[in-house]
């Protein structure tokens, strides 16, 4: 399968595609559900929103998740070489604990400082992940 990957023109190119949908769907709805813990859209019930945000955003880490393990194994020393995808990896690793932590003291019921707080830095981790994928192609 992996050799497709490598030598079908458009199997690289689809895959990039499909993670960039992913990243849209993830970041795109993270997104969303933050504007309406700051106040935007204030008549849209917070956990109705979070259900349908949080569900498509789910759904788009799970494409950009096989999608970047297929391409992943693809070059895998390359990439493992890579201080960007490196700090990629990191970033990852840093969003999972933060919405682990989110979810297990019930942010979205307290919407306190804290909740609004790991919003706001899940997102700019999420975008400093952007960053690096972009970097990995030229670092």
């Amino acid at each position: 399968m992996f050799a497709v990957l490598k030598t079908h023109a458009w199997a690289y190119p689809a895959l990039e595609v499909a993670h960039i949908v992913g990243i849209a769907l993830l970041l795109g709805n993270l997104v969303l559900l933050e504007l309406r813990v700051f106040g935007w859209g204030a008549a849209l019930p917070v956990k109705d929103l979070a259900r349908l945000s949080l569900s498509l955003a789910l759904c788009g880490f799970g494409l950009a998740a096989a999608s970047g393990l297929l391409m992943f194994a693809t070059q895998p020393a390359e990439l493992l070489s890579s201080r960007a995808f490196t700090l990629k990896m990191l970033l990852l690793m840093l969003a999972g604990c933060n919405a682990a932590w989110f979810h297990a003291r019930g942010s979205l019921t307290l919407l306190d400082g804290l909740a609004r707080f790991q919003m706001l830095a899940s997102t700019m981790v999420w975008l400093a992940m952007v960053v690096c994928g972009r970097w990995i192609a030229y670092l």
